[in-house]
């Protein structure tokens, strides 16, 4: 039950009304009406642009307008007042059994209240983490991965169906660093003193099983071959043991992918050369050309090179310059893999691609955006969301070294020490593009600037009440006797608040999807809780609004069923994070 969408249909249905009878222009865009909560809630419950947005094309002021519609909103079904506000804003406010029957929504739908169908089942490519295979994952890796894993969940309640994927970085100069590193381990496995790692190779102890598996499976037989014989073998072993590494570092984080894509197979490990493949179809259109690049402004750019070289038209969808797709030694470009990359996504049925990537990526948003436009013929859409960088704190000091990596903390050294609720909640409670400070020490205080433990904690709040309720009395207050109960002693202003913030559960849920935007889930969390919070205290200070009424069991039950609506939906949004609701704090 979206009351938003209800009213906004019933608004659009009006508008078509009054231009049929003449009172306004006929065939007026009513696309852009929208209705959402206003800013100011003693205005009202509901807030609408109508006038706002239809203004100009009926030719008449947004004021004069609105007060053309006002009296029409008035007759609406649940509607107890209309005012205009600012520059010709409609607000509404509704009869509260208008809000009384949100919770009866609530407990008929249970965990699915919310759930959208806005997605019309649309295919959808979530990308993320997709961290070079060459170590532990670090905090800012997490990052990605409880953002990307939310907006999989999220886009999925709401409708879409999606596809979680990693594509691995197995190919190129990082995966032979990577076997170099791991060979030195081998011959460290081997009992050869290798001293400190050489500058240029991977330092860290997680490299250790890596030669010591290498040892049992080949003994000292890597050591009488040439590098370019036991390099692929390394490799090989390296990346299947870092990938496994990774698989149980996002499992710690109840993150599973549907796919793992290998780079090596778009053109080494395959039977087709897909980026050859691709650079022939860019040709065949005239987007690729023999051509010199202008030297960069200002700093270096690492894929600019003074010659002659195959160039892609990027410019001519919307990038700054062309881009180069072969090295001078005639290998790929990493741009011309990901490239293929993304063809490949697009020929798997996924016209939608959402990539999340990290701070140091910004640069490469317009390239690839152009590169999708371009190989899917305008059919192919790419969302990059970048992740800033986290800051991990400990009691508002800085911490920056590991043992088990050797610069830099690792992922799963933060969740086995504050736990995967802390570290996916407090993820999402900061928009993607902001820096993020995570303080170990904060995240597990109990009070209320600690976000998780917060939310939690009224989820946990809730499950009290109602386990006290159902041992005072009885059987009576089961979820059947909960959802027939008469809610209409509900109308205190703080339970009609909370009412009011649960009807807004379904539009944040769409809105947050459609913006590919999860942290609004983790947002509206914090305000329920709060809310709640706010009336549990009312009631102790004023007994006439307790939950249980020992005097009056229909307003018990009435009250009842909005304590378990918020529990309901305080699970359900914590599910779509990835969060645990849990019915008791200790």
């Amino acid at each position: 039950m979206n009351l938003f969408d209800i009213y906004q249909r019933r608004i659009v249905t009006l508008v078509t009304e009054l231009g049929s009878s003449g009172r306004l222009p006929a065939g007026l865009d009513t696309t852009k009406i929208v209705v959402e909560a206003p800013r100011d809630m003693s205005h009202g419950d509901l807030a609408t642009n109508a006038a706002l947005v239809l203004a100009k094309e009926a030719g008449m002021p947004p004021r004069t307008l609105a007060d053309l519609i006002a009296p029409f909103l008035s007759g609406f079904d649940g509607v107890s007042g209309v005012s205009i506000a600012g520059p010709g804003f409609i607000n509404l406010t509704l009869d509260p059994s208008v809000l009384q029957s949100v919770l009866t929504a609530v407990l008929e739908q249970k965990g699915d209240f919310g759930r959208s169908t806005i997605g019309q089942s649309a295919k959808v490519n979530v990308e993320f983490v997709s961290a070079n295979p060459t170590g532990p994952m670090h905090v800012g890796h997490g990052r990605g991965a409880v953002f990307g894993d939310a907006l999989a969940s999220l886009l999925s309640f709401a409708g879409f169906d999606v596809s979680r994927e990693y594509y691995i970085n197995d190919a190129g100069a990082q995966v032979d660093i990577l076997g170099r590193s791991a060979y030195l381990r081998y011959r460290e496995a081997l009992g050869e003193e290798i001293g400190a790692m050489p500058d240029g190779l991977y330092p860290g102890d997680y490299l250790v099983p890596v030669g010591e598996a290498l040892a049992r499976d080949h003994g000292p037989t890597l050591l009488q071959l040439q590098e370019k014989d036991w390099l692929p073998i390394v490799r090989a072993k390296a990346i299947a043991m870092m990938m496994d590494m990774i698989r149980e570092d996002l499992a710690a984080l109840d993150i599973r992918h549907d796919v793992f894509f290998s780079e090596r197979t778009l053109s080494q490990d395959g039977a087709v050369d897909r980026i050859r493949l691709m650079i022939d179809g860019l040709t065949a259109r005239n987007l690729v050309y023999q051509g010199r690049l202008a030297p960069p402004k200002g700093a270096p750019v690492e894929d600019w090179e003074d010659r002659e070289q195959i160039l892609f038209r990027a410019s001519d969808f919307g990038d700054d310059v062309d881009r180069p797709l072969l090295k001078s030694d005639g290998s790929y470009t990493y741009f011309a893999a990901d490239i293929a990359y993304h063809l490949s996504k697009f020929e798997r049925g996924f016209p939608l691609m959402i990539d999340v990537w990290g701070a140091d990526h910004g640069g490469y948003i317009k390239r690839m955006t152009a590169a999708v436009k371009a190989v899917t013929g305008g059919a192919g859409e790419l969302d990059v969301k970048i992740c800033q960088l986290v800051r991990l704190l400990r009691n508002g000091e800085q911490v920056r070294m590991s043992k088990r990596s050797g610069d830099f903390v690792t992922l799963r050294e933060v969740v086995d020490e504050v736990g995967c609720d802390a570290v996916r909640f407090m993820m999402l409670f900061r928009k993607n593009d902001a820096t993020l400070d995570f303080d170990l020490a904060k995240v597990i205080e109990q009070s209320k600037d600690n976000a998780v433990f917060y939310v939690q904690y009224a989820h946990a709040r809730c499950a009290s009440v109602l386990r006290q309720a159902t041992s005072q009395k009885a059987s009576g207050v089961g979820h059947e006797a909960l959802l027939a109960c008469d809610r209409s002693g509900l109308t205190d202003q703080s339970e009609l608040g909370v009412m009011h913030r649960i009807a807004q559960y379904p539009r944040i849920v769409e809105a947050a999807a459609l913006a590919h935007e999860p942290h609004r889930v983790a947002f509206y969390l914090y305000e329920l809780a709060s809310d709640f919070h706010g009336l549990w205290n009312r009631g102790k200070e004023s007994p006439h609004l307790r939950f249980v009424m020992d005097n009056d069991t229909a307003l018990t039950l009435a009250r009842l069923s909005l304590v378990e609506s918020v529990r309901s939906v305080i699970a359900a949004g914590l599910g779509v994070l990835g969060v645990s609701a849990p019915d008791e704090m200790r």
